[in-house]
């Protein structure tokens, strides 16, 4: 455990292998295609899930169980609990690259104006804000591979370290993007990847006509201020 401390403070990120096994991930992987039947119909492909700690019990389960919830708390701290998790697919039907970016919004149940919280944005029903960087310090991505992420089927890349830096604009993203080598973050079946918010990444289109999904759960070892909540949280306000 003390590796994966000691990688994720000083990176920003951190590969586990083998965190799941075989029939976890059958399980997991039937009950998110049921869901996605049921939302968007049995012949259409199911290639992102926003709001999956609420359509998929078992990915909720998957949040709090011993294996992934204390993996959180311990790095984060004894309060940290999921508020939001999504699956990601890349299939030659759905297929996309991602710039460099930082992960700086949070998913919100409702509007409240509140120094330092902005903008704003909503998209396919859902509303985020940007909220202070004192927040995103302390969150953590936790994201779970159904399948193997090798190189031709768009792995994430990150820039190590860039996550010590705060919020970035687009001039210092093109200044840390000349000054520091990618690394591509690839991750077999049952395999997790830990992620810092602010840390810079990206990924390319796949190659590969198979599947890659990833479930992709976010937690925060801090609540909102004034009435403000998390849209899908297992962690109260």
């Amino acid at each position: 455990m003390s590796d994966y401390c000691t990688d994720l403070a000083a990176h920003g990120f951190a590969v586990i292998p083998d965190l799941l096994d075989l029939d976890e991930l059958e399980s997991l992987a039937l009950a998110i295609a049921k869901a996605g039947e049921e939302s968007c119909g049995r012949n259409r492909g199911v290639y992102a899930i926003r709001n999956l700690l609420q359509a998929v019990p078992s990915v909720a389960n998957l949040a709090t169980c011993p294996g992934i919830f204390n993996l959180a708390q311990h790095l984060l701290g004894s309060v940290a609990a999921p508020v939001k998790a999504t699956l990601f697919d890349k299939t030659p039907d759905a297929n996309w690259l991602v710039p460099w970016h930082q992960d700086l919004t949070i998913s919100v149940k409702e509007r409240v104006d509140i120094d330092g919280f902005g903008p704003w944005t909503a998209k396919a029903g859902v509303l985020s804000v940007q909220p202070p960087v004192s927040i995103l310090e302390r969150m953590l991505a936790i994201r779970i591979h159904l399948d193997d992420c090798e190189e031709g089927n768009g792995p994430l890349r990150v820039l190590p370290g860039t996550h010590r830096f705060g919020r970035l604009n687009a001039d210092k993203i093109t200044s840390l993007r000349a000054e520091i080598d990618p690394v591509s973050c690839a991750v077999r079946r049952g395999g997790v990847l830990l992620m810092k918010p602010l840390l810079l990444h990206a990924s390319s289109a796949s190659v590969s006509p198979s599947h890659r999904r990833v479930i992709h759960i976010d937690y925060a070892a801090v609540g909102l201020p004034l009435g403000l909540l998390w849209s899908q949280s297992l962690l109260k306000g």
